[in-house]
């Protein structure tokens, strides 16, 4: 992680679960994280709770991803103040529950331009500044097993329908791909990690999951799983990674 250093994240989804977990190990690390999210409260909180000696390192930015004006000011705001951005992780992600052929179509529109638009407008940014500063850094999508398969809920019919979110997760991967062509063909070196978690505890999993006791992984598990990835070395790039709970039953 040494070669980070000084460097500047920009994690999404910042203001709780896995986002929150990522900025307090990072800034552990001695980089510094800035930190998106549409709940400034939530973010100043989490900078709270950071020790003292570090609180100077995160810088919480209220942001919707999915509105290109603000992803565009926020990032703005990066390259004139701290220099740029190094590494992004696309941690920003929301579900909306309901059967697909019946839901409305704004809960829809609501998962597709987080889960994708917002990576979208993101990576545009991010890679911007890459590029204009010579910087081969490091691009994080925090994906789902369900980017894999479709969940099936088997035994367990209390687990309620996930629709278009496995779709909005099938595209990560694809997208990932992309973005890994696009770097071949600038010259650049920019790593892409496409990190696929199975059930984690956040509150994005509603209380009809979590009180049927299933395995699952912490936030910690994941923020743990980044770290190994962005330690590894300059010409190392880890494409996939699947983390688990052991025995999970999707």
């Amino acid at each position: 992680m040494n070669r980070w250093e000084k460097k500047v994240a920009v994690v999404t989804g910042a203001s709780s679960g896995i986002g929150a977990q990522i900025v307090k190990d990072l800034i552990k690390c001695k980089i510094t994280v800035v930190g998106l999210a549409r709940r400034l409260h939530k973010l100043e909180e989490l900078k709270g709770a950071v020790p003292n000696e570090l609180q100077n390192n995160f810088h919480p930015i209220k942001c919707d991803v999915t509105k290109e004006n603000e992803v565009n000011s926020a990032f703005e705001w990066i390259n004139k103040t701290l220099g740029g951005t190094d590494i992004l992780i696309n941690n920003a992600g929301i579900i909306r529950y309901g059967r697909l052929s019946v839901m409305n179509t704004q809960d829809v529109r609501d998962v597709i331009d987080t889960n994708i638009m917002g990576i979208v407008y993101c990576t545009r940014n991010a890679v911007e500044s890459m590029e204009k500063r010579g910087v081969d850094g490091h691009i994080i999508m925090i994906n789902s097993i369900a980017g894999h398969f479709v969940p099936r809920a088997m035994d367990l019919t209390d687990i309620p329908s996930i629709n278009i979110y496995p779709p909005s997760k099938f595209a990560l991967r694809i997208m990932a791909e992309m973005y890994k062509q696009d770097f071949r063909s600038m010259g650049r070196k920019i790593k892409v990690t496409n990190l696929s978690p199975g059930l984690v505890k956040t509150e994005i999993i509603p209380e009809s999951i979590m009180t049927l006791e299933l395995p699952i992984l912490e936030v910690e598990d994941v923020s743990n799983s980044i770290l190994y990835v962005l330690s590894t070395p300059a010409h190392v790039q880890i494409s996939e990674l699947t983390i688990q709970p052991v025995g999970e039953k999707f």
